[in-house]
């Protein structure tokens, strides 16, 4: 089963929630402050799709995953504008 998401499909993004790494400042004691990435927490998770009778196996972030348990699957896809049909 293909996983589903947008053409940049090995880059740590959320596909629902357009959520990307973050460049932060790790400051130690003595205030030397050094760059450090903050990455999304994205898992893969294999949901149900009521329209499509099937499951489909996407690598979303938590925070997509608590807006699709409140709003549905096929709601947050239609807004974020991904296929669910594709292969």
């Amino acid at each position: 089963m293909p996983i589903l998401s947008c053409t940049r499909s090995r880059r740590r993004v959320c596909p629902f929630t357009d959520k990307k790494t973050n460049r932060a400042n790790k400051v130690s004691f003595s205030n030397h402050k050094t760059k450090k990435q903050q990455f999304v927490n994205l898992q893969y998770k294999k949901l149900w799709w009521e329209a499509g009778k099937r499951f489909v196996k996407l690598r979303l972030s938590t925070k997509a995953l608590k807006t699709i348990e409140k709003h549905g699957l096929d709601a947050v896809a239609k807004k974020a504008g991904i296929d669910l049909n594709k292969k």
